[in-house]
C-alpha cells in the first residue's frame, strides 16, 4: 500500500499535518507500507523535516492508494479512484460542500470522513483538545485586551504549547474574573489545562454563585445549565435523545459570572443557552463570551459570525445587536474563531497523528475487523454509502 500526505489547498490555509515524520516512520514500520509526501510550503511542519526522517517528498500523487490531509481537498485537485482521508464537512448537510461530496461520488473516490471515526460510541480522533486550549487562551488574551493588563502573545506566534503556557507564567489576574466554562468533552478538558496553567483558582458551581472571591472558574455540565421542561429529574440520556424537551437554566449563574468560554456541544434542537434579549437583562453579567464551538446564529447569542486567527476579537451591541469595536465600552466582548487548532499546529498534528496511528490506521491492514473504516465511508464505488444514502437530496441540487 502506498500512502500520500496531500499539501492542504483549502483557503483560509491550514498548516496542520495528519501524520508527522515520527507517524510517517512508525506506520512504515509496523507495516508493509510506504509513505510520501506532497511538498508544501505552508506546513508547520518543513518539507526537510519530512525528508531527515526518510520519507520522500513526490509532487504527483497519482500512484498512491491512500491520500490522507487535513481540510477538504478542492475538487479540482481530487484524483479518481483513491481512498481519501479528509475533515469533509458534508455529513450534517452543510450547503457549501455539496458539491465537493457529489465530485467524491462522480470520480468513484472511497471518502473517510475523520469527524466520523468512531469506537462505536464516540470519536477516536479529533482536534477538540487544541480548540480548547486555544479558545480558553484567546478568551484570557481578549480580556486583557479589552479590560487592561498585561498583554499576552498570541498563540499562532508561538512556536509550541509550552511557549503559549508560558505566557501565562506569574500573571496577575483581577479580581473581577469570574469565568464559567461549560462542557465536559474534549473540548472543555482542553480549556481546563489552559486555566490550570493560568494559575486560576477553581470552584465548584456551588460555590461560584454563592459568591467565591475571584478571580476564579468553574465548570457546567448539562446538568447545571438544562432543566427538563416537565420538572422530571435531569436525564443524561433524554437531553441527548430529545433536547427539545429541556429549557436552559444558565440565567442562573450569568449574574456572578464576567468571562464565558463556551466549550458544550450544541445540538440544533436543544434550547439557546441564553438569548439576546438575557444579554440585555440588568443582571447579565458577562463582559466576555469565548465561543469555542462557534455555532453562528446558535447557543451563544453573541456569535453573530466566526473571527479570524489574524483578528480574533470583535464587539457586540446588546442593544442594536449587532458587531461593533472590540475595544467598544459598551460591547461584550467575543472571541469566535472558528479553526482554533490551527494556531498550534506542530502540537495538534502531534496529537491528531498519534491518535491515528493507535486508533485508525491499523484498520487498513486488518480487513477493518472492527469496522472504524466503514462507519465513517460517505461514498465509495461511486455511490453513498449505506449509512449515508439520507445525502442523496444533498448531492443531487448541486
Amino acid at each position: 500500500m502506498k500512502i500520500g500526505i496531500v499539501k492542504e489547498g483549502k483557503v483560509p490555509v491550514d498548516r496542520r499535518v495528519p501524520l508527522t515524520p515520527a507517524h510517517c516512520s512508525a506506520l512504515m514500520a509496523l507495516y508493509d507500507c510506504t509513505v510520501v509526501v506532497q511538498p508544501s510550503p505552508i506546513r508547520a511542519i518543513l518539507d526537510q523535516e519530512y525528508l531527515d526522517a526518510g520519507i520522500p517528498l513526490q509532487e504527483d500523487l497519482s500512484d498512491c492508494d491512500v491520500l490522507m490531509g487535513v481540510k477538504e481537498v478542492p475538487i479540482s485537485q481530487l484524483i479518481s479512484d483513491k481512498t481519501y482521508f479528509f475533515f469533509s464537512h458534508t455529513y450534517k448537510q452543510q450547503p457549501y460542500n455539496a458539491g465537493l461530496l457529489k465530485a467524491c461520488v462522480d470520480k468513484n473516490i472511497k471518502l473517510i470522513d475523520y469527524e466520523l471515526l468512531t469506537n462505536g460510541s464516540s470519536r477516536v480522533v479529533s482536534f477538540g483538545r487544541f480548540a480548547g486550549l486555544v479558545g480558553a487562551y484567546n478568551g484570557l488574551r481578549g480580556w486583557r485586551e479589552k479590560f487592561g493588563g498585561s498583554p499576552l502573545k498570541p498563540a499562532h506566534e508561538c512556536h509550541d504549547l509550552s511557549e503559549m503556557w508560558e505566557q501565562l507564567n506569574a500573571q496577575n489576574w483581577s479580581s473581577d474574573l469570574k469565568i464559567i466554562l461549560t462542557g465536559k468533552g474534549r473540548v472543555s478538558r482542553g480549556a481546563v489545562e489552559t486555566l490550570r496553567a493560568a494559575g486560576i483558582k477553581e470552584c465548584t458551581p456551588e460555590e461560584f454563585v454563592s459568591g467565591a472571591s475571584g478571580p476564579v472558574w468553574t465548570q457546567l455540565d448539562a446538568q447545571n445549565y438544562y432543566t427538563s421542561r416537565d420538572g422530571e429529574p435531569f436525564n443524561k440520556q433524554q437531553l441527548y435523545k430529545d433536547p427539545s424537551t429541556f429549557e436552559s437554566k444558565f440565567m442562573h449563574y450569568a449574574p456572578h459570572a464576567s468571562l464565558f468560554i463556551a466549550g458544550h456541544y450544541y445540538d440544533a434542537r436543544a434550547p439557546f443557552l441564553f438569548s439576546r434579549k438575557d444579554m440585555r437583562l440588568r443582571d447579565f453579567n458577562i463582559k466576555y463570551v469565548a465561543d469555542v464551538s462557534c455555532d453562528i446564529d446558535g447557543p451563544v447569542a453573541s456569535t453573530l459570525r466566526p473571527s479570524t486567527i489574524e483578528h480574533p476579537f470583535y464587539g457586540y451591541d446588546t442593544i442594536k445587536e449587532t458587531v461593533v469595536d472590540h475595544l467598544e465600552p459598551s460591547a461584550i466582548g467575543v472571541m469566535a474563531v472558528d479553526n482554533l487548532p490551527c494556531e498550534l499546529p506542530r502540537d495538534a498534528s502531534l496529537s491528531f497523528g498519534t491518535d491515528l496511528l493507535r486508533e485508525v490506521l491499523p484498520a487498513l491492514f486488518n480487513g477493518d475487523k472492527d469496522q472504524v473504516l466503514y462507519r465513517a465511508t460517505q461514498c465509495e464505488q461511486g455511490s453513498l454509502s449505506d449509512n449515508f444514502d439520507y445525502l442523496k437530496s444533498y448531492i443531487t441540487i448541486v
